[in-house]
């Protein structure tokens, strides 16, 4: 994935009517680097979207603080976009960025909530709390080791 969140909702300041917005959203699903066929599986499934959603964590170590970044997929083109959206809001952040971040907010400014079907808000909701327990997680991993040495 190439482009920023700001570039995009830069990009979205220019879109004036829906239809537009949505062939963008589109777009931006097709610069998802392709997941593997191996990373389509069940613990990497998405539970709550009405598409099949998968969002692989790749946690970066050796930054201090670590920062996460996550790859994605879906079988529908238009939430394949939104995970490109969701991704570009959280991919680099730290942990406790990442649990501070309001991407449902991001998808209000952007008008975009009040465009998406229930089923789709509802997916979209499941990817920012299974990013939010990623990071949760990371930050346990993180309290791990600093706990060993008492």
């Amino acid at each position: 994935m190439t482009q920023t969140i700001d570039a995009i909702i830069d990009d979205f300041s220019v879109l004036e009517d829906w239809e537009d917005r949505y062939r963008y959203v589109i777009e931006l699903g097709k610069t998802l680097a392709p997941l593997p066929d191996a990373a389509h599986n069940d613990a990497n499934k998405v539970r709550g979207c009405a598409s099949q959603v998968w969002l692989e964590a790749q946690p970066d170590r050796s930054s201090s603080p670590p920062r996460l970044s996550w790859r994605g997929d879906s079988d529908a083109h238009i939430v394949r976009g939104l995970v490109a959206l969701t991704l570009a809001f959280f991919n680099g952040r730290t942990p406790e960025e990442v649990l501070a971040g309001d991407a449902l907010a991001l998808y209000r400014d952007l008008g975009l909530a009040e465009h998406l079907t229930p089923q789709r808000s509802n997916g979209v909701r499941a990817m920012v709390e299974r990013i939010k327990a990623d990071a949760r997680a990371a930050l346990g991993d993180q309290a791990a080791p600093s706990m060993e040495g008492r």
